[in-house]
């Protein structure tokens, strides 16, 4: 199979039986083939269908996709630049070839070095 990346043109081969699962969301998603292939893609909430870091916009191969569930819909409501060819990375499992782009807003969104985000510690209340 192959997973093409826009706007880099960043092309993944792949044997899905060969490839080991990255626990960062669902087997063989758009983030886990990226993950195991050295492509960052951000996911923020470590692939748990928790944010909308991974929203990727379906270019072509949306039949070799799994068909979206009502969380990953619900989630998909609240993404910046949302079409009716979005997915979450870590929801949508492939099954062919797909091309996606990574949306401008998402594109160096994490400093050099890859890795997700880092949300930062929280702070506790003053003392009173």
């Amino acid at each position: 199979m192959k997973l093409t990346l826009l706007p880099e043109n960043r092309v993944i081969e792949f044997d899905p039986a060969a490839m080991p699962f990255s626990e960062h969301g669902k087997k063989t998603s758009i983030l886990d083939v990226c993950l195991n292939h050295g492509a960052h893609l951000e996911h923020a909430c470590g692939g748990s269908c928790a944010c909308t870091t991974c929203h990727v916009i379906v270019k072509s191969g949306d039949e070799h996709l799994s068909p979206m569930d009502d969380d990953e819909a619900d989630r998909l409501d609240m993404a910046p630049g949302l079409t009716l060819h979005s997915r979450l990375g870590c929801q949508a499992v492939m099954s062919g070839d797909i091309t996606v782009e990574i949306p401008n807003w998402n594109r160096n969104y994490v400093s050099e070095g890859g890795g997700s985000m880092n949300l930062g510690a929280a702070i506790p209340p003053p003392k009173v």
